[in-house]
C-alpha cells in the first residue's frame, strides 16, 4: 500500500464521489480506480446481486468487457464465497483455495494475490469488493480495513441508487422471497401462526461518512461510559461477588469493556471518517475475521465476548435499546431469537405471543419449560432462520412436526388453517369434559392432575378440569430470578397457589435447580465442571449440600399452607436417607414455627420423585414413609438408556413404548400394589394418548401432565376397560413383538380408542 495513502484519504476521495452528481455507473468506476490506486493494487472489482447473481459491475485491471457479463451463483468462486458466507478473504495465492473458479473472459491468469470484502446492507451481503495482484502476497490488515471501509460506503451508494434487486437491498436473498419450510426439533409442541417478530431488533446503519468526525468521538466516549457503567452494576451485586468461575467470566467481560486497544481501534475508525456506528462495525468486522482463524477454544469464547461488547456498544450508541418486548406486541406473532432465557419470554404479552423459532436451543432448556406452562409452541435448532425470516414475514408453526413454514402460499396458509380448526373443535369437545369425572368403562377412578410452575398456571384448573396441581415446579421462581428469592417473596407465591386452587391438592416440588438449571448465585467450582450436568450437582443433592436453601423454601411452604393439607415432593431421590434428610429440614422447621405459635398445616404429607432407577432397587425400604410416589418419565428415560435428551440425535431415538421402559415401570407399579402409597406418572410420557394407554394397561391411576394435555387424556380414559387392557399389556410385555408401537396402535383402533 503506498504510504500516503491512508484511510482517511480513501474516504475523503470516495465522499466526494458519492457527492457529485455522476450516474451510478460513473461512481463504480471512479470507485474502484480509487481503491486500486490507493492499496497499489493491479485490479479492483465490484460485483454486485442481481437476479439472483453476482455480476462485475465495475473494474479496474480485468478486461473491460468482462463487465455485466461474468456472473455467478452465490457459493461459486471465491467471491460467490465470500458472499454466501459474509466472511473476508486474504489469499496470497488465489488458486491454491479450493472455491477458486478461473473465468477466462476476465483475463485473471496473471494475477496470484486475491482479497475480498463482502458489501453488506442490513446484515445481508449485496455484493463483493475484491482486488487482485501478480505478486503473491497477503495484503495487510490496514488494506483490508480500507476494503472493509470502502465496502461499507458502496453499501450506502448501492441503495440509494437502486444497483441491486429490490429484495437484496432490504436484504433478502433468493431463499427470502417465497415460501420456505423450515425444520427443527420441537421443543414445545402446538400449532401456532403469526407475524414474525425479532426478539432483538436489528440495528441499521444508516450513515457511514461522518459530518462532524469529534461529534462522533464524544458519541462513542459517552456510550463507552454508558456500557462499563451497566457492567460495573452488575458485576458489584452480592451474587458475583462471592467468587467461582461465573465471577472470573464476569471479569474477563469487564476487562474487554476497559480494553484501551478496542477503544482505540474504534478512535481510529473514526479518525478515518466513519460515524460512530460505522466505526464500530468496521472494528467488530475485524474481530469476526480473528474469531474464525482461533483454534483455542477459550480464546475463541473470549472473542465471543468482545463481539457481544461490540453489540452493546453498537445499541447504545444507535439509541437502539431494549428487546421487542420493550415495545409491545401488536399482532399474533412468532418470536425469533438465537436463543433465549425464561425472564426474557415472560416479558411478552401472552396474549399475543402465539410461538416462538430458535436457532439454539434444547428439550431441556429452562426457556422450553416455561414455554410449555405458557401453551407456548417452540421450535429449536432451526439452524440459519434468522437468515431466511424477516420482520413481518407470516409464519406457521407446527412444532408436532418440527416445522415452520416461512410466508405460506395461499393452499398452505389454508390447509393449516382447516388443520388449526379441527385442532380448536378437538378443544372444545375437551373443555365440555372439565367438568366430567375421569371414569373408565369399567367404573375405576383415574386421577388427571395438570402441572405448573407459575402463578398464572393455577387459572388452568377450572378451565381444563384437572384434579388439581400434580407438579408445582417451584424452580421457576428461581430460574427467572437474578438472586435468590428471599423466604416472603417465596412464601407470597406459594399462598397464592393454595388460595387459587382452592380444594384442590397442589404437589409442590421442592426446588430443582442446578445441573443444566444452573443459575449464577448457586454455582460451586465442582459443579461447573459437571461433564453430564443432568447427572449432576443438582435437584435435592444441591439442596442437602446448601441447606439454607432447603431450609427457608420448608419454612415457606409451611407457613403458606397454614390450616390446609401440604403436599411437598422431593425431586431425584436415589436412596431413602436423601428423602429422610430432607424430610428431617421440614420437621425442624414445623418444630420451629410450632414453638412460634404459629399457624401449622392441617397435615403434611411427603413424597418422591422416582427419576434415578437405583430407586427402584430400594423401594420396599422407601414406600413406608411415603404419601405418594410420582415417576419423573422424562429423565428416568434419559438415566435408563444412558441417552441425554437435549442432543438432537438421541431426542427420538428411545421409545418411551420400548419393553425396556414399560418392564421397569411395571416393576414400580408391583411394588406399590396393596401399599397406602399412591402412584403417579409425572411427565411427557403420560400426555402421550398411546403411552397413556399403555401406563393405565400397566397399573398407573394418577396422571400429572401440561393443562393442554388434560382433556385428551380424560377423553381417553373414558373409553378404557382397564381388565381387558391390562391383559394386552401382560402379553406385550412378556412376548414383546418387533414393535410394541405398533401392536398397542393397532388394538387401540380395533376397540374404537383414537390415539393420535
Amino acid at each position: 500500500m503506498k504510504a500516503a495513502a491512508s484511510a482517511r484519504q480513501i474516504l475523503t476521495q470516495l465522499h466526494e464521489v458519492m457527492a457529485s452528481r455522476m450516474h451510478a455507473q460513473g461512481k463504480l468506476d471512479r470507485v474502484v480506480e480509487i481503491v486500486g490506486e490507493s492499496l497499489d493494487s493491479e485490479v479492483c472489482s465490484i460485483y454486485l446481486l442481481r437476479d439472483g447473481m453476482l455480476e462485475l459491475y465495475a473494474t479496474r485491471g480485468l478486461n473491460a468487457s468482462a463487465v455485466h457479463v461474468t456472473r455467478m451463483a452465490i457459493g461459486e468462486g471465491l467471491t460467490g464465497t465470500i458472499a454466501e458466507q459474509i466472511e473476508t478473504l486474504n489469499l496470497a495465492e488465489a488458486k491454491a483455495h479450493p472455491d477458486f473458479q478461473y473465468r477466462p473472459e476476465t483475463g485473471e491468469e496473471k494475477f496470484h494475490s486475491f482479497a475480498g470484502v463482502p458489501i453488506v446492507y442490513r446484515e445481508r451481503a449485496v455484493g463483493v469488493l475484491c482486488v487482485q495482484h501478480v505478486d503473491p502476497r497477503r495484503y495487510e490488515d490496514v488494506e483490508i480495513e480500507a476494503l472493509q471501509t470502502t465496502a461499507m460506503v458502496l453499501s450506502e451508494l448501492i441503495a440509494h441508487n437502486e444497483l441491486v434487486d429490490e429484495e437484496a437491498v432490504r436484504g433478502l436473498t433468493a431463499a427470502q422471497t417465497g415460501p420456505v419450510t423450515i425444520e427443527g426439533l420441537s421443543l414445545a409442541k402446538g400449532l401456532a401462526s403469526g407475524v414474525a417478530v425479532f426478539h432483538q431488533p436489528r440495528i441499521t446503519i444508516d450513515q457511514v461518512v461522518a459530518d462532524d468526525t469529534e461529534a462522533e468521538r464524544q458519541r462513542v466516549y459517552r456510550a463507552f461510559d454508558k456500557m462499563r457503567e451497566g457492567i460495573d452494576t452488575m458485576t458489584s451485586q452480592a451474587e458475583f461477588r462471592v467468587g467461582g468461575e461465573h465471577a472470573e467470566v464476569l471479569q474477563t467481560y469487564k476487562m474487554f469493556a476497559y480494553d484501551e486497544g478496542w477503544s482505540r481501534r474504534i478512535n481510529e475508525a473514526i479518525d478515518s471518517g466513519l460515524t460512530a456506528e460505522a466505526a464500530i462495525e468496521r472494528v467488530q468486522q475485524r474481530t469476526r475475521m480473528r474469531m474464525r482463524e482461533i483454534d483455542d477454544p477459550l480464546l475463541a469464547d473470549r472473542m465471543h465476548d468482545l463481539e457481544d461488547l461490540s453489540n452493546r456498544l453498537l445499541r447504545i450508541v444507535s439509541g437502539q435499546l431494549g428487546t421487542a418486548a420493550t415495545h409491545g406486541l401488536r399482532r399474533d406473532t412468532i418470536l425469533i431469537a438465537k436463543n433465549l432465557g425464561p425472564a426474557e419470554l415472560l416479558e411478552y404479552d401472552r396474549r399475543r405471543l402465539k410461538g416462538v423459532v430458535l436457532e439454539e436451543g434444547s428439550l431441556t432448556s429452562h426457556v422450553v419449560i416455561v414455554a410449555r406452562a405458557m401453551g407456548i409452541a417452540v421450535l429449536g435448532r432451526a439452524r440459519g432462520v434468522r437468515g431466511i425470516v424477516r420482520e413481518g414475514d407470516e409464519i406457521l408453526i407446527d412444532a408436532d412436526a418440527g416445522t415452520a413454514i416461512v410466508r405460506p402460499a395461499q393452499q398452505m396458509l389454508t390447509a393449516f388453517e382447516t388443520r388449526f380448526a379441527k385442532s380448536r373443535e378437538r378443544q372444545a369437545l375437551y373443555a365440555e369434559l372439565r367438568h366430567v369425572e375421569p371414569f373408565t368403562r369399567c367404573g375405576t377412578r383415574i386421577q388427571v392432575m395438570m402441572n405448573a410452575g407459575l402463578r398464572e398456571d393455577i387459572s388452568s384448573l377450572s378451565l381444563v378440569g384437572a384434579d388439581g396441581i400434580g407438579l408445582f415446579r417451584t424452580e421457576f421462581q428461581f430460574l427467572v430470578s437474578s438472586t435468590l428469592p428471599q423466604r416472603e417473596k417465596q412464601f407470597r407465591l406459594y399462598r397464592d397457589v393454595l388460595d387459587a386452587a382452592g380444594d384442590k391438592p397442589v404437589i409442590f416440588r421442592t426446588v430443582d435447580i442446578g445441573g443444566d438449571k444452573a443459575v449464577p448465585y448457586l454455582r460451586s467450582g465442582e459443579a461447573e465442571h459437571d461433564e453430564n450436568p443432568a447427572m449432576g450437582w443438582r435437584a435435592l443433592r444441591l439442596a442437602l449440600e446448601r441447606e439454607g436453601l432447603l431450609k427457608v423454601q420448608a419454612r415457606a411452604l409451611i407457613e403458606a399452607a397454614a390450616g390446609r393439607t401440604l403436599h411437598v415432593m422431593f425431586p431425584m431421590v436415589s436412596e431413602p436417607w436423601e428423602f429422610d434428610a430432607a424430610k428431617a429440614v421440614f420437621e425442624t422447621q414445623l418444630k420451629y414455627l410450632k414453638a412460634q405459635k404459629k399457624t401449622l398445616p392441617e397435615a403434611i404429607k411427603y413424597g418422591a420423585m422416582l427419576e434415578v432407577p437405583a430407586l427402584a432397587e430400594v423401594l420396599d425400604l422407601l414406600i413406608p414413609r411415603l404419601s405418594f410416589l410420582s415417576v419423573g418419565t422424562n429423565d428416568l428415560t434419559q438415566f435408563l438408556f444412558a441417552a441425554d435428551r437435549a442432543n438432537p440425535k438421541l431426542a427420538e431415538r428411545y421409545d418411551w413404548l420400548s419393553p425396556a421402559i414399560l418392564r421397569f415401570m411395571r416393576r414400580i407399579a408391583l411394588a406399590t400394589e396393596g401399599r397406602e402409597v399412591e402412584l403417579g406418572v409425572c411427565g411427557e410420557m403420560g400426555g402421550r394418548r398411546l403411552e397413556a394407554l399403555a401406563l393405565l394397561g400397566l397399573g398407573f391411576r394418577r396422571f400429572s401432565i401440561t393443562p393442554v394435555s388434560v382433556g385428551p387424556i380424560k377423553e381417553l380414559v373414558r373409553k378404557v376397560d382397564l381388565q381387558q387392557l391390562s391383559k394386552v399389556m401382560m402379553g406385550l410385555l412378556s412376548q414383546p413383538p418387533e414393535s410394541i408401537r405398533y401392536e398397542l396402535q393397532e388394538w387401540a383402533t380395533a376397540n374404537d380408542i383414537d390415539v393420535d
